[in-house]
């Protein structure tokens, strides 16, 4: 078994991935606090962090795990701030959040690493930041490769396309990236075969602990199910009559374009007021809870059907306010896809 830990963890659906692969996860660092919480709830046997990585070291992380061997450091450093401005380039005190986890790996020296990130980075500043962060790992003996995936080829009922970047310590073999592989009834699963087995709670805002509504009803929903029998996380959402009145005018699959006239410019940018479609993979998950609705009832998607989208199992349960638990879902990597990676990296660590 591998030994991972997991910076700028979140909630921890990355080292997640990587349990379901069978590694086993030592610490979690994140500068939220409730999603730190979460972390080390779902994480039995690790120690959940909260902290700053700009003020951490190898040697307080040894301290914190006893002196375990870290094999594999994992982790999603936000790419806001970044810059290249001034003749330090890469090194400018914005990017200092990726500069800490760099530093961390060149402190530990694991034989695999896993960045995770939006697409936008690898086109940002003309590609300059990617080439600059190939080149930091580069210089410490990694050979690295990256690849953009779609979380929705690889079991996850979410169309969520994000880069990822392997690198793997003193070899000049590059991690493959694996191919897609759709699990479970191999298509892309659906809005509906997601989360069709909880209650609709149309005509109530739910309780603390629901129940299912049938028996599951498709693989994703034995996956889902297999450590639980009842649902947390899965309250609804108090809209005014006003605005439950406008998402009933939009139709499945549909945004503010189709709205009447006078409620088009109520929210007017690319994802407003968009319904999910119930035949397609949920659109990508974000922080807020407040534009993206459910294909049938006219409400936002409850924080556990976000987490169902993400291909969080049902006895993953997210602590803290509302709108924390909606920011943990949205930050995190879908584990599903986490684990992908995972198993196609433990060839690399042997």
């Amino acid at each position: 078994m591998y030994n991972i830990i997991d910076l700028f963890s979140g909630c921890g659906g990355l080292s997640y991935g990587f349990e379901l692969a069978d590694y086993q996860t030592l610490l979690g660092l994140d500068f939220d606090e409730a999603a730190v919480k979460s972390f080390e709830h779902n994480h039995k046997g690790s120690l959940g962090v909260h902290g700053d990585i700009t003020q951490i070291t190898a040697e307080d992380i040894y301290g914190k795990i006893g002196g375990k061997q870290i094999d594999v450091i994992v982790g999603g450093p936000p790419c806001q701030g970044m810059s290249l401005s001034g003749p330090r380039k890469f090194h400018d005190p914005r990017n200092q959040l990726y500069l800490s986890y760099i530093r961390l790996v060149a402190e530990i020296q694991p034989k695999a690493f896993v960045i995770e990130n939006v697409p936008g980075l690898i086109g940002l500043y003309k590609g300059a930041i990617k080439e600059s962060i190939l080149e930091e790992f580069a210089n410490l003996g990694y050979t690295v490769s990256y690849q953009v995936l779609n979380a929705a080829e690889f079991g996850v009922p979410q169309a969520r396309r994000r880069v990822f970047f392997v690198g793997i310590k003193g070899s000049d073999k590059k991690f493959q990236f694996p191919i897609q592989t759709h699990f479970f009834e191999h298509e892309w699963i659906t809005a509906e075969q997601a989360i069709s087995d909880l209650p609709l709670l149309e005509d109530s805002f739910g309780n603390e602990i629901e129940h299912y509504i049938s028996k599951p009803m498709n693989e994703f929903q034995q996956y889902a199910r297999r450590n639980s029998n009842h649902v947390l996380n899965h309250q609804a959402t108090n809209h005014s009559e006003v605005t439950k009145k406008i998402i009933s005018l939009v139709p499945e699959g549909g945004n503010y374009k189709d709205l009447p006239e006078e409620y088009k410019g109520t929210r007017r940018f690319n994802v407003a007021w968009t319904r999910y479609h119930s035949q397609k993979p949920a659109p990508t998950i974000d922080t807020g809870h407040r534009h993206h609705f459910h294909f049938k009832c006219n409400r936002v998607p409850t924080v556990r059907e976000n987490a169902r989208f993400q291909s969080f199992p049902d006895d993953f349960v997210f602590l803290g306010n509302r709108t924390q638990q909606y920011r943990q879902v949205g930050n995190a990597v879908p584990p599903l896809l986490a684990k992908v990676i995972a198993d196609a990296l433990k060839p690399y660590l042997s």
